[in-house]
């Protein structure tokens, strides 16, 4: 028993790990536990999506606003700036909502990159039998999607936000978003990506409402039809509030006062 136990000190044998305890696994922290868990990335995805959702709908409406007129308008984007005050300084809760809303979009973007390298090492080769044409159609348009609205969140954040790109030389004014909105989407370019962009999202949120909706556990068979319906029309009805301020600005029905 002796020489054995020499033996095997020898050879660097270890002691196995203690019941209940995985490798790679903080068990002091239970929420890098459950990140690391296909579980877990999937309920990361949901709630940002929650989040993210919430907020282009309420986007969308703010942007409607703008067919009320140049005042009304201004003083809506004048109002986000000061809501809290004199409680909290000018613009501070407008930058807590910036940053709540940055923060979810990169963990829904890391989670779905996450989900994705999982299910392709899961999937290494190709399947013997043909997969519904509509299953991979949604994959292949989330993923496309997904990085068409990256790409234009980007450029939205310079462009209308920081005025930062599209704008001469002192055309852009903080004070004056009306004038922001009209000037820099009267470019065809501009608003044609604005459009395309759009399109991407509504695509996008058709599939991804579905899909929180069947990880938040909100989708049984009884119900299942109206739920689909109801992403569809949803994502539809965001897409049209959304291209309805470019396609004014284009067809001239929105522009600064006479």
């Amino acid at each position: 028993m002796t020489q054995q136990f020499i033996s095997d000190r020898a050879v660097g044998l270890k002691a196995p790990a203690p019941a209940g305890k995985s490798r790679g696994v903080w068990p002091g922290n239970p929420v890098v536990a459950l990140w690391r868990t296909t579980i877990g990335k999937k309920a990361v995805m949901a709630v940002t999506g929650v989040i993210l959702v919430g907020f282009v709908i309420a986007h969308m409406a703010g942007n409607l606003k703008i067919f009320l007129g140049e005042k009304a308008f201004n003083e809506y984007a004048l109002f986000l700036r000061t809501v809290g005050e004199p409680l909290v300084p000018y613009s501070v809760l407008l930058w807590i909502a910036r940053v709540v809303l940055l923060a979810s979009a990169l963990l829904h973007i890391w989670a779905a990159v996450e989900l994705t390298r999982i299910n392709w090492a899961a999937r290494p080769r190709s399947y013997a039998v043909k997969r519904s044409l509509a299953t991979t159609a949604a994959a292949l348009t989330m993923r496309y999607s997904g990085v068409l609205l990256a790409v234009f969140i980007v450029y939205h954040l310079l462009h209308l936000t920081l005025g930062a790109v599209g704008f001469s030389s002192g055309a852009f004014s903080h004070e004056s978003v009306y004038h922001n909105v009209v000037t820099g989407l009267s470019g065809w370019f501009v608003s044609i990506f604005y459009i395309l962009a759009m399109g991407g999202l509504c695509l996008h949120l058709d599939h991804g409402i579905w899909s929180m909706l069947q990880t938040l556990d909100l989708n049984t068979n009884r119900i299942s039809r109206r739920l689909r319906l109801l992403s569809r029309v949803v994502a539809f009805l965001v897409f049209l509030g959304f291209i309805a301020v470019p396609i004014a600005v284009l067809a001239g029905w929105l522009g600064p006062k006479e």
